[in-house]
């Protein structure tokens, strides 16, 4: 990808190349068995702890460096284009919504508490928002934590849990007020080591193999009320707040994926002969690959947009959907046609389009389904069009 990125200056080109080194080191060499183990291990968040890789746009009070956002940028990006989906997920959750709810909504213990230990690698964060009966209906969750006395006590079930199996602290969506629907949710702090808490199984997904999923369940599991983030019963405006952030970090991945298949793929065709010319020299294979480089070439300029948009503070509900619904959808396309191309090799998983093919159809899940995305813009065109 060849477009100008002005807002990217010298410091943040030396970050990524420390992100890259980090990466072709201590990451690519064992990610194979990363995804047989179906986990990162602990070492790997604090070696990345202590170059600054995890939160760096927090404030250095808080562990991180003080940077802005676009150094969270690259992080996703680095990790996405070199096709490690393991850490590649699980800094993306641990960072962008775990530990930017607990600095946006947190009391000053619960930072003080928190983040330089997650900023260092010594806590992975998790945030448990879906449900088994519900997905990605929020407001319908059964999840409920009542009050008794100062504590919070909680009995529910949370699925795909992204760092499920590993975290020492869950953002726990929970019905605090069962009558009030979606304004009856509050957002709690739990520590995984406390009663009451069980981390059912991992489970076996068709992609992203090296990032942890889990089941969890919650039985009679008490909690301070001193772990609340923020105010009761105002935990569904949070979470909405928040994924826009997060659908945006989705978009950032999903076309920075989008770049790195097209540049795979014509590595590939160059070498790659058939019937006496390599696949580079039919014109089917450049015509193809020409219409995917000019609609990833459209998504980037559009999600670039978006990221200066919310450094700004001014990234709407409605355009992080946009972003994330344009780029997940692209990015199902862009691997499915460049993977024909590698034929047999393509559905090999030792190459890079094989694994990125299989990752990619979570996109269109998390974070809210493309149906939902649909429903949010929709909406939207409707109220504002007379």
């Amino acid at each position: 990808m060849t477009i100008a990125r002005p807002f990217f200056t010298e410091a943040h080109d030396a970050f990524r190349d420390t992100v890259r080194r980090f990466i072709e080191k201590e990451i690519a060499p064992h990610h194979a068995q990363w995804e047989i183990d179906g986990k990162v291990p602990r070492e790997l968040w604090q070696r990345a702890g202590e170059l600054g890789i995890l939160c760096p746009s927090l404030p250095e009070e808080y562990g991180g460096s003080g940077a802005d956002w676009l150094f969270d940028v690259i992080v996703i990006e680095e990790l996405w284009h070199a096709g490690m989906s393991g850490p590649g997920s699980a800094f993306m959750v641990h960072a962008e919504m775990v530990a930017s709810y607990i600095y946006a909504w947190g009391s000053d213990e619960q930072k003080k508490t928190w983040l330089p230990k997650m900023a260092r690698g010594e806590v992975i964060g998790a945030i448990g928002m879906s449900e088994p009966s519900g997905g990605s209906d929020l407001q319908n969750m059964t999840t409920r934590a009542e009050r008794v006395g100062d504590e919070y006590v909680i009995n529910g079930q949370k699925i795909f849990i992204t760092n499920g199996v590993q975290c020492d602290l869950l953002i726990l969506a929970a019905k605090t007020d069962s009558t009030a629907g979606k304004k009856g949710i509050s957002l709690i702090l739990v520590e995984a080591d406390r009663p009451g808490f069980q981390k059912a199984r991992a489970l076996r997904k068709v992609g992203t193999h090296a990032q942890d999923t889990a089941e969890l369940f919650f039985a009679d599991l008490h909690v301070p009320i001193s772990n609340r983030l923020g105010e009761e019963n105002r935990g569904f405006k949070m979470l909405m707040t928040k994924l826009a952030q997060e659908r945006l970090c989705q978009a950032v991945r999903s076309t920075t994926v989008c770049e790195a298949a097209i540049e795979w793929t014509v590595r590939y065709t160059r070498d790659r002969k058939a019937f006496g010319k390599t696949i580079a020299d039919f014109q089917n294979t450049r015509f193809v690959l020409a219409q995917l480089d000019a609609e990833t070439t459209s998504a980037r300029i559009f999600t670039d947009w978006c990221i200066r948009r919310f450094m700004e503070g001014e990234l709407s509900p409605i355009e992080a959907a946009k972003a994330k619904l344009i780029s997940t959808e692209l990015q199902g396309k862009v691997l499915d046609q460049c993977l024909q191309f590698f034929g047999g090799y393509g559905y090999m998983l030792e190459y890079p389009i094989a694994r990125a093919f299989i990752d990619a159809r979570l996109t269109r899940i998390g974070g809210g389904t493309i149906e939902i995305m649909k429903q949010i813009i929709s909406n939207d065109l409707f109220e504002r069009v007379a």
